[in-house]
């Protein structure tokens, strides 16, 4: 399991001293500006990667909808957020299949997203529109040889599971949060390894505790002050032979996202050693 951390796409794809600056040579990069899916853009990406040795294990795109603010929240958020609402799958389905070609250009191995507050009852009548959108997207991956990975958090591990599982294309994959599955309240991270660990391709390595409210998410915290319990997990991993990334997500800024950062780096590497 090598360890990396998330990169921001910015600076026309000049990008990389985020990640090496931990000494660190893997990332997963990350954007919301589908206008910066370009050839261009892409090809300062790879030229980039090359000259500072960083490898991008993953694409993670997001995708801003006009007239449509997301809301991280238990209230508005089913209705703002991923491909999930109605008003917006359209738009999101377009910009993900953008993002799904930026990730073959620069090489990636998979395009991942958070797909929205998917339906836990399968007899929702929004739950197959939800269904053939991923599936449309997932369709465009995998024409261009990659895969199509579901960061969790928004959906409990059975709809997860379910999900991959309806759309059926063979790509898919799951990006596991395991501070989403806790800051959303939906399910134990080291016990969801049980229902889809043999689909779990990439982990953020992020920590937090569970709502205290109904309309609020939980809080994230500095990695090993949370609930994830990542002794315990990294032991997990293990057990079902995961091999792919550790990513670091600190979701503050300034000095003290780096400093967490470089924290976490070295107990990653004695959680790893143990």
């Amino acid at each position: 399991m090598e360890i990396g951390v998330i990169n921001s796409l910015v600076n026309e794809g000049k990008c990389f001293d985020h990640v090496s600056q931990f000494g660190l040579k893997v990332c997963q990069l990350c954007s919301w500006d589908v206008k910066l899916a370009t050839k261009e853009i892409a090809a300062t990406v790879v030229a980039e990667s090359k000259r500072t040795g960083v490898r991008v294990c993953a694409l993670w795109g997001g995708v801003t909808v006009p007239g449509n603010q997301g809301h991280w929240n238990f209230q508005e958020g089913p209705e703002t957020l991923g491909l999930v609402p109605l008003k917006c799958r359209a738009t999101y389905v377009d910009g993900l299949k953008k993002w799904a070609d930026f990730a073959s250009w620069i090489g990636a191995p998979a395009l991942i997203t958070h797909c929205g507050f998917i339906p836990e009852n399968p007899c929702d009548p929004n739950y197959q529109g939800v269904v053939d959108a991923i599936k449309d997207v997932a369709e465009r991956c995998k024409k261009l040889g990659i895969g199509f990975w579901f960061e969790t958090g928004q959906e409990t591990p059975v709809t997860v599971l379910r999900t991959i599982e309806r759309v059926g294309t063979g790509n898919l994959g799951i990006n596991l949060d395991p501070a989403n599955l806790i800051l959303y309240g939906r399910g134990n991270p080291i016990d969801s390894l049980d229902v889809f660990g043999k689909y779990v391709k990439n982990i953020h390595v992020k920590d937090g505790l569970y709502p205290t409210d109904g309309d609020n998410l939980g809080k994230e915290v500095k990695v090993g002050e949370g609930k994830v319990r990542f002794p315990e997990f990294m032991r997990r991993l293990k057990e079902i032979g995961y091999t792919g990334e550790l990513i670091i997500e600190r979701e503050i800024s300034g000095d003290e996202q780096s400093r967490d950062i470089r924290d976490t780096v070295e107990n990653l590497k004695k959680w790893l050693a143990a």
